[in-house]
């Protein structure tokens, strides 16, 4: 018989465990039998998936519950001259320890990614810690982030509405007036008021007399001028009635022309 067949390697599971402060924290544990710093971890039970006994084996050697979120890598290495695949998540741990620690841890710290890095005994738990801890602490930040609520924009101020003053009403320009005629027309009845003086200065007389009254027409006698200008006269002129029935009859005759 040949060399014994290779030796199934032992799987085991834990968590890059971190506690939200001002600056994340993440846990590391010492061990009991070796004095030794790791990280939170251990073995498979049967049946049971890497993911459930991560949770389990972080609450026995943390004291912390904790939330399971993505999965951050593998690490496999030789212990007690068998291979070990360790599978390890992120892991949010709660502000508070709810359970008692395993037997086989005699504590528990906190400490910033390079401070646990620099605590860790094991050179390849450092290397693991160094490489995935900044990944682990990136996905914690952003899921921080996405997990606050919206501010809701300020609601606008409720204003009361101002009572304005209506619009004084429109004036129109006034509409300038059409330029006068350069002579004044006469109403109509500016015409049939003629005075008896306009008609006179208007209207020779002689001429009307002549056209009108041919029969009453008399010649006028010549008046002597005297040396002083004045003109002599013993009484009415015999042809006044002629004159003023004339006048009558003009306005007539004008009345029914307007």
């Amino acid at each position: 018989m040949g060399q014994g067949m290779a030796r199934t390697p032992v799987l085991a599971a834990g968590g890059i465990v971190l506690r939200q402060e001002r600056t994340p924290l993440i846990a590391v544990v010492r061990l009991r039998k070796r004095n030794e710093w790791v990280l939170p971890k251990g073995k498979l039970d049967d049946g049971e998936t890497p993911r459930a006994a991560a949770k389990r084996e972080v609450l026995e050697e943390t004291g912390h519950d904790v939330c399971v979120h993505e999965f951050l890598g593998t690490l496999a290495y030789e212990a007690g001259g068998r291979s070990k695949v360790v599978h390890y998540w992120r892991m949010e741990a709660g502000s508070e320890p709810v359970h008692e620690l395993m037997h086989d841890v005699r504590a528990v710290d906190w400490l910033p990614l390079e401070a646990a890095v620099e605590r860790l005994s094991r050179g390849y738990e450092r290397a693991f810690l160094a490489n995935v801890g900044p990944i682990a602490l990136e996905a914690a930040a952003l899921a921080k982030a996405a997990s606050r609520p919206k501010a809701k924009p300020p609601m606008p101020e409720k204003r009361r509405a101002r009572r304005t003053a209506p619009p004084p009403p429109l004036i129109s320009e006034p509409v300038p007036a059409a330029p006068l005629p350069d002579s004044p027309v006469p109403a109509p009845e500016e015409v049939a008021l003629v005075t008896d003086e306009a008609v006179e200065a208007e209207t020779p007389v002689d001429a009307i007399e002549a056209e009108l009254l041919p029969e009453q027409a008399e010649p006028k006698a010549t008046l002597p001028v005297t040396t002083s200008g004045s003109t002599e006269s013993d009484g009415p002129s015999p042809t006044e009635p002629a004159r003023k029935s004339l006048v009558q009859k003009m306005r007539d005759w004008l009345g029914r022309a307007a």
